[in-house]
Order: C-alpha cells, then structure tokens, then sequence
C-alpha cells in the first residue's frame, strides 16, 4: 500500500520524510533513532504491508512530534509508538486517528 495522510484534528499524520522539502532525521534523533536507513526501511515496509508508520506532526510546522506504526497480521493489527519529549499528547491523538483508521479502512482488528 502507498502511504496514507490522516488528518486527526489537532495533529497531521504523514509517512516519514527526508528529502529536499521535509526532513525527520533531526526530529528521530531527538527522539533517540539516529539509525541512517530508518527512513527508506519505513518507506519500503509502507509499499510491502510489513508496516505501516506515520509522522505525527504539528500541522502548522510540519514539525515530527512522535510516530506511530500499526503493523498488521492477518485480520488484527498491533499498534506501536513513542513521542518526543513533552509531546504524549500528540502521540495519543495520532495513535486514537490510525486506530479508527485501521478499523473502519482496513477492517482490523486493532491490539495496544
């Protein structure tokens, strides 16, 4: 699957991005992964249903504040993630967003 954009009210969630307009690398390594291929392995989990992660961002700045990830085995799904200093809210909406997303879109039974 390509990687899906959620709006969740006070936060936007959107795959991981290092590139000429967005880069979360500086934002991981806040949050203590400073693992160089952490990105691309994201990116290629997306496009093999191994995975799913999103950066859950401030919409304003676009600013990573924490991830989430929801990796499925057949009809559930465990949901996974962390948050960056000062910014458990923001992991708690994304997390509640992928949950209905992963229910209603993917019809998955979802495990925290």
């Amino acid at each position: 699957m390509e990687p899906v954009e959620v709006n969740a009210g006070g936060w936007y969630l959107r795959a991981l991005r290092a590139d000429d307009r967005v880069d979360d690398r500086p934002a991981l390594a806040d949050g203590g992964i400073d693992d160089a291929d952490y990105i691309p392995r994201r990116t290629a989990q997306w496009l093999s249903d191994e995975h799913y992660s999103w950066a859950i961002c401030q919409p304003n700045t676009g600013e990573l504040l924490a991830e989430v990830g929801l990796t499925p085995s057949g009809t559930s799904a465990t949901l996974t993630g962390w948050a960056r200093s000062g910014h458990r809210d923001a992991l708690e909406g994304g997390s509640d967003a992928v949950q209905r997303f992963a229910e209603s879109a993917l019809g998955l039974t979802v495990h925290r």
